[in-house]
């Protein structure tokens, strides 16, 4: 869609700021943490905008690249728990990751089996449609659809991996939380869970609305 530099600016502006406030109000980051955060983001931004449509045209075409992406994010999610003590970042990362992951993949499911989710490029930017009682109601089932689906596959997952992770690698299962601390069941319950939801958000949460007609 498009609509006012000035307003996109503004939406930025206050979102970065209650994300970098939120981890200095939890106590989860200093200042400086976020500063430095902040300036990496844009030095990645950098580096990394001008093959965007690169990097989007190979997850999307290539035969392998589910089992390249996977593969990458997973050898990075072994890397980051690599801590001698436990901490939730790791868990965090674990989740962002595989959350990467699974909509990579279903990006490409999409591509592969000619699902045409988005808009042709020639009918780019759409325009604002006016506000209706239908065009709200329309957006609100969609909304509470789409979030029970992710819910119910997080459930789902969860109940799964974590019993699962512990049985592999024989590691008590009665204190949930002292299992999870371990990476051997933090990491495929984060990875495995999340990259399912991202895969429902990108492939399944959209088969269903196009099923019911909510596309």
């Amino acid at each position: 869609y498009q609509y006012p530099l000035v307003f996109g600016l503004i939406l930025a502006f206050c979102w970065c700021s209650l994300v970098c406030c939120s981890r200095i109000y939890m106590g989860m980051h200093s200042i400086l943490d976020v500063i430095a955060g902040f300036l990496y983001a844009i030095l990645i931004l950098v580096v990394f905008h001008p093959f965007v449509d690169l990097i989007d045209n190979f997850n999307l075409t290539y035969k392998y690249a589910p089992l390249i992406i996977i593969s990458l994010h997973l050898a990075l999610g072994i890397f980051s728990f690599t801590l001698d003590t436990w901490s939730t970042s790791r868990g965090d990362t674990a989740q962002i990751l595989g959350c990467g992951a699974g909509v990579a993949c279903g990006s490409h499911v999409n591509y592969i089996m000619g699902l045409n989710l988005d808009p042709p490029p020639h009918t780019l930017p759409l325009s604002l449609s006016s506000l209706t009682v239908t065009v709200f109601g329309r957006a609100i089932l969609r909304l509470l659809i789409g979030v029970i689906i992710l819910l119910l596959t997080r459930v789902a997952m969860k109940k799964a991996t974590i019993p699962l992770a512990c049985k592999i690698f024989r590691i008590p299962h009665d204190d949930v939380r002292k299992a999870r601390q371990r990476m051997e069941v933090e990491l495929p319950y984060r990875y495995i869970t999340y990259g399912m939801v991202g895969f429902s958000l990108m492939f399944i949460v959209p088969c269903v609305f196009h099923f019911i007609g909510l596309s």
